[in-house]
């Protein structure tokens, strides 16, 4: 597969915190039919281009009510690096994938999912290759993570089945759920290996990948379960899309404690914990990113810049910056939590609807659904 590298300019921008929420509804994303993969061309040489700088903006921020306004941090945040040392980089895919979510591999490749095809695809950053893996007819794959087995976990909504993709051999495991259309979304690792996951139908489970054994909860509120993860300690937390909250999940008991924001209706989208076990949270009707501290239950919220931001996907790197996904300014947005200072990378293609951010030490990745393409942001020199 071509390989494109672009330096891009980008847009800094500073907003204040608060606004009206905006409308609720999204449109739902279509189901394809699978496609089949076509020929790979040789790998292209990499398209450069001259960075252009930016002159920084202060940011202002005001403080939302209900909301405790921000404190110190306990661990050191490093320097921002110069807007025009960040790089993009943009891997196409095969047409007709439609990739929903990546993650990094341990041998430096990467997975994703193929919605529209019903794969699983791996890409080779350093040649720009891809190839797929298929999951079974019906297969219409959302979210996928690495275990820590190694292998790729698999949230597969096409074959309501939770799907194990071993790295080495390719071998393809489904584990199919006891209850029919669970519209599974996301999936973590806990502190004890348990996979846990969620389906926007009113459901997060577990399935402990020992024993096999996997267990359904109903969502106290009903439909709505979407993002999830787990914190440095192994608490998971998943984020509420539909009823607009984030709940906290014991390991032990499946029971799940709901935790309102100060924003109603909101529409908590995914969550993420920084290195200090806090719950960052991408607000798809405010537009906002905020934060919850389980130490003192205390939330912060900033808006993001621009007219109609539509806070989709949420990611907190290694150095604790945190990394949005704006449906509304079509673009990556970078958050210093420390400095409250947005920077915005404007996407080239119009739309690329990154649905899921994950990332690894120096690179931040995402998938521009609507254009099948993957995307980087390398925050070191390689």
């Amino acid at each position: 597969m071509r390989h494109l590298l672009i330096w891009l300019s980008v847009g800094i921008f500073c907003a204040a915190c608060g606004g009206t929420p905006l409308p609720s509804s999204t449109p739902p994303v279509p189901t394809l039919p699978p496609t089949a993969m076509p020929p790979l061309p040789p790998p292209a040489t990499p398209t450069i281009l001259p960075a252009a700088t930016i002159p920084s903006v202060p940011t202002a921020t005001a403080a939302l009510p209900g909301v405790i306004p921000p404190t110190a941090t306990a661990i050191p945040i490093p320097e921002l690096l110069p807007v025009d040392a960040l790089r993009i980089e943009f891997y196409p895919v095969p047409a007709g994938s439609r990739p929903h979510d990546v993650a990094p591999a341990p041998d430096g490749t990467i997975w994703y999912t193929a919605q529209g095809s019903g794969e699983l695809g791996r890409l080779d950053p350093t040649t720009g290759e891809t190839y797929h893996i298929p999951l079974g007819a019906g297969s219409a794959p959302h979210g996928v993570i690495v275990g820590p087995d190694g292998a790729a976990w698999i949230t597969d909504s096409g074959l309501n089945a939770i799907v194990r993709v071993d790295p080495a051999t390719e071998e393809v495991a489904v584990f199919r759920l006891p209850r029919a259309n669970a519209n599974l979304n996301t999936a973590t690792f806990d502190g004890n290996g348990i996979l846990w996951f969620t389906g926007q139908n009113g459901v997060y489970g577990r399935l402990d990948p020992a024993t096999r054994q996997l267990d359904l909860f109903d969502a106290p509120r009903g439909a709505g379960p979407y993002g999830i993860d787990a914190t440095p300690a192994g608490v998971v937390y998943y984020a509420s899309l539909a009823r607009s909250h984030i709940a906290r999940i014991d390991s032990a008991t499946g029971e799940a404690t709901l935790i309102d924001p100060p924003t109603p209706q909101q529409g908590a989208r995914r969550v993420w914990s920084d290195s200090r076990g806090r719950i960052w949270v991408s607000e798809w009707n405010s537009g906002q990113v905020s934060v919850y501290d389980p130490a003192s239950a205390a939330w912060q919220a900033w808006r993001l810049p621009g007219e109609a931001p539509r806070a989709y996907a949420v990611y907190v790197d290694d150095h604790d910056i945190v990394w949005i996904s704006d449906f509304g300014a079509n673009a990556l947005v970078r958050f210093d939590p420390e400095r409250e200072a947005f920077h915005v990378l404007p996407l080239p293609n119009r739309p690329g609807n990154v649905r899921q951010i994950l990332g690894r030490p120096g690179e931040v990745w995402g998938a521009e659904s609507a254009a099948d393409t993957l995307v980087v942001v390398r925050t070191i020199e390689r």
